[in-house]
């Protein structure tokens, strides 16, 4: 919010952000899914991952409830027990503490986790949490992928299976 005042040419005041952010959860929260649709191949690899027996999670910085609604909403919400927010912790990406607390509400372990994102966040808190990273070409960043340092990257979800069995050969290979 404080960015997209800064591009009308005036900076806002705590207050006005304050209350502009809550108009926007509001709005949000009702239009979450209005034109939101998943990538081409993801369901076909969340069901792959399903299949193997991939313990998966959702680390975003977006508000929990919001995320774990927008989840549902999608239908994919049954893949992913764990959601980890922007504010279920004291901190967010890219501090690592995010990724940990993922892993250990899963029950899994750091030696075999990869994080999948489509950002600078999320490329920095793999690094930051020594994980392996596999980003997307066609996400959110404003920065070239790249440019990102991810351990892999991928044009398409059909790609994904090979960069995670480059990643995890013990699992995935």
């Amino acid at each position: 919010l404080e960015r997209g005042y800064m591009e009308t040419g005036e900076a806002a005041d705590e207050d006005l952000l304050d209350q502009s952010f809550h108009e926007f959860l509001d709005y949000y929260g009702r239009h979450i899914a209005d034109h939101t649709k998943l990538w081409p191949g993801v369901r076909d690899q969340l069901d792959m991952l399903a299949e193997r027996g991939a313990l998966m999670a959702v680390c975003t910085n977006k508000v929990e409830g919001l995320s774990r609604k927008l989840l549902e909403m999608l239908g994919i919400d049954h893949y992913f027990p764990v959601v980890i927010g922007g504010d279920t912790l004291p901190v967010k990406k890219p501090d690592p503490e995010h990724l940990f607390e993922a892993i250990r509400q899963l029950g899994g372990e750091n030696a075999h986790s990869v994080m999948v994102g489509d950002s600078e966040t999320d490329v920095d808190a793999a690094k930051n949490a020594k994980l392996p990273s596999i980003c997307v070409t066609f996400g959110y960043t404003r920065i070239p992928v790249p440019e990102l340092g991810a351990t892999a990257t991928i044009d398409h979800f059909d790609e994904f299976p090979a960069a995670l069995a480059k990643l995890l050969p013990q699992h995935f290979g």
